[in-house]
């Protein structure tokens, strides 16, 4: 049996570009401690809570449609695999509908019976159905 990667996603009122850009302003949504650029092909960037680290690479960018983070080191310090993320990658998926854009985020990799799976679930609902979306339709996300 094949098992699911984690997969959230939400609607929202603004163009596919505009969601682009949202999703680029990680430290507008995930993390304040975020260092790099998440804007375009080859890019990298660092985010941080306490100590824990993730390392990432752009290696897929089309504006206003996807753009795919892939995991080139991380320290997860409460896991006993603390590189359980390493290889891993969060695609996002933007697809226009009417006056909205649908966002579809998958994190390829982070799958049930893994370490990390019910937290790091718990964390990308609380990041991205709750802190992206507010970024998007109030302005003003909520990061750590």
């Amino acid at each position: 049996m094949e098992q699911k990667n984690y997969h959230s996603s939400i609607a929202v009122g603004i163009t596919a570009d505009q969601a682009y850009a949202n999703i680029a302003n990680v430290a507008g949504w995930w993390t304040k401690s975020f260092r790099g650029s998440a804007q375009k092909m080859g890019d990298t960037f660092t985010i941080q809570f306490g100590e824990t680290k993730v390392a990432f690479e752009i290696t897929e960018a089309t504006p206003g449609k996807k753009i795919v983070w892939k995991v080139t080191d991380c320290y997860l310090h409460w896991l006993n695999n603390k590189t359980e993320w390493n290889g891993t990658g969060v695609v996002w998926e933007l697809t226009p509908q009417n006056n909205s854009t649908r966002i579809d985020m998958t994190h390829v990799g982070l799958v049930p019976g893994i370490e990390c799976y019910e937290t790091c679930e718990k964390g990308w609902d609380q990041y991205v159905t709750g802190s992206l979306y507010k970024l998007v339709t109030e302005g003003k996300g909520q990061p750590d």
